[in-house]
């Protein structure tokens, strides 16, 4: 930094040639509110310029400050003795034993996926890896929870191709397996689809990476990519609801480059074997800006920026652009003093730019020079402590009326009712999507997409296993979001559960429409209520997570869509189950209790054209004491399968077991059961599983000892699915439909 800068960083910033005065049109396109430019305007005790205006507009962007969010996050448990580090850093990271640790967390990339979709989910997919190999950890999987619309609808099919293809084409050319996730289709995300990416890494408890600056003089390096303009105003963005000129937006999506990210993750992890990091943090959402303002702001430090020392990709740019642009692949670092050719070096090794752009003060500034010249002179501190937090007014939805079992007609025709299930757009197979993913680079894939509950991947080719998911059913959110956000968290838990793993932490991704509305508002404050209870109750901390709202078109809101995101581990991933049922003569042991709950259910939706009722409700001790019960089954070995029932109830799980592992069964309702049978099969009642066991009197002499209803249904075998007095259709016929409905649905012409 010149002398000249020096001296200048108490004097007011200079306007630079064709800066346009500030006006209120200028400040509402920024998204602030005339009440929050006032708050500006008492910051800086005078009027900002366009950079300074850039940055506030960042900074207190929903999607950055979280600002009607913050006092419901609050209310989320964050710390258990194996959390490391909860939310606030760029990832969680919680200790899984011999020294190591697991990095994650989930965050939305909604609005460019809409805009544009390839570019969209490719640069959510990147962000994410991010998050995660800036603190250190090596990622080892990606996951991804996809909401599309209807499929009749013109765009859907359009943007399910686009995004799979983005998603595929960033993780695949990084080397990273995608193990799983979900996808559904409902109308409420026609003008709003929703793209959730997760990355789950590994790393050293003895070397994990914060943001936190320090050391002042310290010098301040950008590496990565050289910047551009593209995604300048991404996270305003992102933090308003879509309108019929949505598409114009299309220069606001980041262009992603998988390449340059691998090239990136490499050399980061190798100067992170040097003693040389000070802090270091991925430049996301709002860029340069976002990155260098945390770094100094955790630290209690300042800043210098030279702008014009940040390496640019395109001529002409300003220090405007330069503090917004999201371009990717970037990363922002903390080095000791002297350490700069070091670093240097290996950057240039793996071709990456590399500059000091500044060094820390003790100012508590941000002090922004452009050729010599102070451009910007903000205070820190005040940017946190005055950033609006709005406890806005909200609604809880009432609990509907319960559905009872009789008021939904039973199934004329059996065979058709689970063909048609099997086959519709939530519960069909997936395969043509997760295909497009290499599930199984790195080789240490245990449990691929389809073959289990979660996902489950070797810890650096050892006997451990982390076990991973994401889930939500947004329909019960709608209903009832308490009850919604308890489940949600709820069957997480369940999957982890249900290959032998022990559930540890959740990150989460709060998608929701206009927090301004007072329902909407509710919806999110009602999720949080049943998420903190289901994550106390089950010891399942939140240790990262993602707000993102305004998820609406025009005034229509999505359906509300906490995503649950979960990692849990196995000690000896030789002791893991999958779901899929591959021999024949063992018992088919329903755990749990069966109401016939029908409310919200797929079979009420899909056989009779209803949504309606009130959710399933989660009694989380009777999870707690059910799904503890089974993991012990596992670990002694007596369960050859298991999947949880959710959506579609009892049958659709059986049949899923059955043709994943092309082996039959003939089972039947439990004698004296005197729920309706259509509901007994169809029902979503919670807490249960099905296990395949070949001391099923065993396992059910122990689940009476341990307070756990359980009851034999039958035997696996042959090559149909019987169910005695209703149903007997043979494997391939129920395959077929389940396979046929995406391929063909993507070949099909408009």
């Amino acid at each position: 930094m010149s002398s000249n800068a020096v001296s200048l960083e108490k004097n007011p910033p200079v306007k630079l040639p064709n800066e346009p005065t500030i006006t209120p049109q200028i400040v509402a396109e920024h998204g602030l509110s005339p009440e929050e430019y006032q708050r500006v305007l008492a910051i800086m005790g005078r009027t900002p310029t366009m950079v300074e205006l850039g940055i506030f507009s960042a900074m207190w962007s929903e999607h950055c400050s979280y600002k009607s969010s913050k006092v419901w996050l609050k209310k989320l448990p964050t710390k258990a003795p194996w959390v490391i580090q909860g939310p606030g850093e760029n990832a969680g990271v919680i200790d899984i034993g011999d020294g190591q640790a697991a990095i994650f967390k989930m965050e939305s990339h909604n609005h460019p996926s809409y805009i544009e979709p390839y570019q969209g989910a490719a640069t959510g997919v990147g962000g994410i890896l991010r998050d995660v190999f800036t603190m250190g950890a090596r990622p080892v999987a990606n996951l991804n929870a996809l909401r599309f619309g209807d499929p009749a609808h013109p765009k859907t099919r359009h943007l399910v191709s686009g995004v799979v293809a983005g998603i595929g084409g960033y993780g695949n050319c990084m080397g990273i397996p995608t193990v799983g996730g979900e996808t559904n289709f409902h109308a409420a995300y026609n003008g709003n689809i929703l793209v959730n990416a997760m990355t789950v890494g590994i790393a050293p408890t003895a070397r994990i990476f914060y943001a936190a600056a320090a050391g002042v003089g310290n010098p301040l390096v950008y590496v990565g990519s050289k910047t551009g303009r593209d995604g300048i105003h991404g996270a305003t963005m992102a933090s308003t609801e879509f309108s019929e000129d949505s598409e114009e937006k299309r220069p606001t999506v980041q262009v992603g480059d998988p390449f340059v990210e691998k090239l990136l993750l490499e050399a980061c992890l190798e100067l992170m074997a040097t003693d040389v990091i000070v802090a270091i943090q991925d430049m996301g959402a709002a860029g340069l800006t976002s990155s260098s303002f945390e770094m100094a702001a955790k630290g209690g430090l300042g800043v210098i920026v030279e702008l014009d020392k940040v390496p640019m990709r395109e001529t002409g740019m300003n220090p405007y652009e330069l503090m917004l642009s999201e371009s990717q692949e970037r990363m922002l670092i903390v080095l000791k003093p002297g350490t700069e050719e070091q670093a240097r070096k290996i950057f240039e090794k793996w071709e990456l730019d590399f500059a000091v752009i500044g060094h820390l003060t003790d100012t508590e500034r941000m002090v922004l020079s452009w050729h010599g010249d102070i451009v910007g002179n903000i205070p820190i501190p005040p940017l946190v402590t005055e950033a609006p937090v709005y406890e806005r007014p909200w609604t809880l939805t009432p609990l509907p009326a319960v559905l009872e079992a009789a008021e939904a007609p039973a199934p004329k025709d059996w065979r058709a009712s689970l063909l048609a299930l099997m086959s519709c757009p939530d519960l069909a197979s997936k395969a043509w999507i997760w295909h497009q993913y290499d599930h199984l680079i790195m080789g240490n894939t245990a449990i691929r997409p389809q073959d289990g509950d979660a996902a489950l991947v070797r810890v650096n080719g050892g006997h451990k296993g982390l076990a991973m998911t994401s889930d939500c059913t947004p329909r019960y959110v709608q209903a009832h979001p308490e009850t919604g956000g308890r489940q949600a968290v709820a069957e997480a838990w369940r999957n982890i559960t249900a290959v032998g793993a022990k559930p540890l932490a959740v990150t989460d991704n709060m998608n929701f429409g206009n927090p301004q509305k007072p329902e909407i508002m509710g919806q999110f404050a009602g999720a949080i209520m049943g998420m903190a209870e289901a994550c106390k109750v089950l010891d399942f901390p939140v240790v990262s997570g993602n707000v993102s709202l305004y998820n609406e078109t025009e005034g229509r809101p999505i359906l509300p869509t906490p995503t649950i995101g979960a990692v849990g581990v196995i000690e000896d991933i030789g002791k893991s189950v999958g779901s899929r049922l591959t021999q024949a003569g063992l018992g088919i042991v329903l755990i749990g209790e069966t109401t016939g709950w029908l409310g919200q259910s797929l079979y009420l939706r899909e056989a009779c054209g209803r949504e309606e009722g009130a959710p399933p409700p989660v009694d989380l001790l009777v999870e707690r004491r059910n799904g503890d019960f089974v993991r012990s089954q596992i670990a002694i070995g007596r369960v050859e399968a298991c999947h949880d029932l959710s959506d579609g109830g009892l049958i659709v799980a059986l049949a899923e077991m059955a043709i994943a592992g092309g082996t039959g069964m003939e089972i039947g309702q439990p004698a004296g059961n005197a729920v309706p049978s259509h509901a007994f099969f169809y029902g979503e009642d919670q807490g249960r599983y099905v296990i395949a066991s070949g001391s099923a009197d065993d396992v059910i002499e122990a689940a009476q000892a341990a307070g756990v209803p359980a009851v034999l249904l039958g035997y696996s075998g042959g090559a149909s699915l019987v169910v005695k007095g209703l149903l007997s259709l043979p494997l391939s016929d129920i395959k077929a439909a389940h396979e046929a409905w995406l391929p063909g649905y993507m070949s099909a012409t408009e």
